[in-house]
């Protein structure tokens, strides 16, 4: 069971960006992740954008699960159907535990911004040697959806009546 704190607990965040065709310089998605999870307090681990390849993903996303000071992965892009589209392909494979609400969530809020277009959302969330990682498609609004209306609150150690700082931390 996590302990209640009562004081914010900066976290350590690693932002991926899935893509085949942005560069950092318009990279508009990571960005948004960056920027709020800066402004909110927590510190930016690492940053990495990488074409969409199952297999360069999970290497990345390994390294940081296996670095003991990273507690959490952004990941933006992929989790639509088209052509290379693989996130989920790699990365559920390497999660000990599924998060299963934050997809159902994030599509139902998505329902009222997008109509039944984030049908084709796969977004997804878990836990992998105690790092969490959240995969959220790869446009902006979609990451400030994500982020603004679940993450950010649930990356908050004063969230009541329960957030994931106990579990990282």
């Amino acid at each position: 069971m996590s302990q209640k704190m009562t004081e914010f607990v900066p976290l350590n965040i690693c932002v991926l960006t899935v893509s085949d065709t942005r560069s950092f310089d318009n990279d508009t998605s990571g960005q948004k992740l960056t920027d709020g999870l800066t402004e909110a307090g927590h510190v930016l681990h690492d940053r990495q954008l990488i074409k969409d390849d199952v297999y360069h993903m999970r290497a990345v996303v390994s390294q940081w699960v296996h670095d003991t000071q990273a507690q959490v992965v952004l990941i933006t892009g992929g989790t639509g159907f088209s052509g290379r589209d693989s996130t989920p392909e790699a990365i559920l494979p390497i999660l000990d535990k599924e998060v299963t609400g934050f997809g159902e969530l994030f599509r139902q809020i998505s329902y009222e911004e997008i109509g039944g277009s984030t049908i084709q959302s796969r977004a997804f969330a878990g836990l992998a040697n105690k790092t969490l990682i959240f995969c959220v498609p790869g446009s902006t609004g979609a990451c400030n959806t994500a982020w603004e209306k679940i993450i950010k609150a649930q990356l908050s150690s004063l969230t009541r009546p329960c957030n994931f700082v106990g579990q990282l931390t």
